[in-house]
């Protein structure tokens, strides 16, 4: 079977009860939630600690979801709600405590050749420096390769609105890089 439908059998499985299952479904999307995540909070346990309640969430809800080709646009609109709900109930929008020990400690994919080093290297600074909001849409649309449409459906925004969060974070960090 191909990955999007041995996901699909996956979530049938695991809503009719199947624990072996619901385990590797969860395997699926564990590495880029955690990095999803990861991203948006730049705390490494806060990540983990929110990937768990995301994990409880699913295991709760999956028996609601209709769809089961919506499975992973439906996770990662759970982690967007528990990472955001974190984040402001630690009020870590402005200040957002950051560990760069643990940055420098994530292995970073081969640079493409067609960037400079120097840019592939303040590219995890710059990103971290934009709004939340414009840092999730940027980071669903270029780092996890997600369509607008599917950025939208995980953030529950219109794609206007994704549309223009993605116009303001690539102009910010236009900004930032003319600097």
């Amino acid at each position: 079977m191909k990955g999007r439908e041995q996901e699909n059998w996956l979530v049938l499985r695991a809503q009719s009860g199947d624990a072996e299952a619901l385990d590797e479904l969860l395997k699926t999307v564990q590495e880029s939630l955690y990095r999803y995540i990861f991203n948006l909070v730049r705390e490494r346990h806060l990540a983990e600690d929110i990937l768990q309640e995301v994990f409880m969430r699913i295991y709760r809800k999956l028996g609601w979801l209709r769809e089961p080709e919506l499975f992973r646009a439906w996770a990662y609109r759970i982690a967007t709600r528990e990472t955001f709900r974190h984040l402001k109930r630690e009020r870590r929008w402005a200040d957002q405590v950051r560990d760069e020990e643990v940055l420098k400690m994530i292995p970073t994919p081969p640079p493409r050749e067609e960037f400079a080093p120097e840019l592939v290297g303040r590219l995890p600074q710059l990103v971290a420096n934009i709004s939340p909001a414009s840092r999730a849409v940027i980071i669903l649309y270029y780092l996890h390769e997600m369509s607008l449409d599917e950025t939208a459906a995980v953030l529950e925004i219109p794609i206007g609105t994704v549309k223009s969060r993605l116009a303001y974070g690539l102009a910010s960090l236009r900004e930032r890089l003319n600097e």
